[in-house]
């Protein structure tokens, strides 16, 4: 996490604290969690929520292209600065509810999608659009990574069964302030 970070994350969440959801951008040890299971071979990525674009930077570290990014953030305080860091990716100021609304690829070309919202604070029915509208683009075998600093997968339940979807916890970190964890959203696997 760079200092350069700090300021414009802080000052964002004073003004909205329900739509940032941590005080400070998350780091290193977080991002590097979040982006494991994600390599230059997973093809498109949408990062839902990348703020100042920690969890960007790790993966385009990892070898995913800018040209493979679609960036979606609704806090328009981070707009510019996404697409003065990123100018290769596609930033869209946008909330990630509409995604199933919108018509961000043709198919389901995605391989991943990177989520640093806070589903927490969210309502279900927005949870639920969210969820629902990553999925539209994902391939059968992609996945959705969440980062959360509760003590339990912030979906509930009651969605992911709604979705035919299974969380796992990949892991955790107490590297970062607070300490988070990373959950793998993934459809079920069809019964033989």
């Amino acid at each position: 996490m760079s200092a350069a970070d700090i300021l414009p994350f802080f000052l964002a969440w004073v003004r909205n604290p329900m739509r940032v959801a941590a005080v400070a951008p998350s780091g290193p040890a977080a991002a590097s969690l979040m982006a494991q299971e994600i390599t230059e071979d997973t093809g498109p990525v949408i990062e839902l929520g990348p703020g100042t674009g920690v969890f960007t930077r790790e993966l385009l570290r990892r070898g995913v292209r800018q040209q493979d990014l679609t960036l979606v953030e609704y806090g328009s305080d981070f707009i510019p600065l996404l697409q003065q860091r990123f100018p290769g990716a596609r930033v869209l100021w946008m909330d990630a509810a509409w995604l199933v609304k919108e018509k961000l690829f043709e198919g389901a070309p995605v391989g991943a999608v990177v989520s640093g919202l806070g589903l927490l604070t969210m309502p279900p029915e927005k949870v639920l659009a969210i969820l629902g509208g990553a999925f539209a683009y994902l391939r059968a075998e992609g996945a959705f990574f969440q980062i959360t600093y509760g003590p339990r997968c912030p979906v509930p339940d009651v969605i992911l069964d709604r979705l035919d979807l299974q969380a796992s916890c990949i892991g955790q970190t107490y590297r970062n302030l607070p300490p988070a964890s990373v959950y793998r959203i993934s459809r079920r696997p069809p019964y033989a």
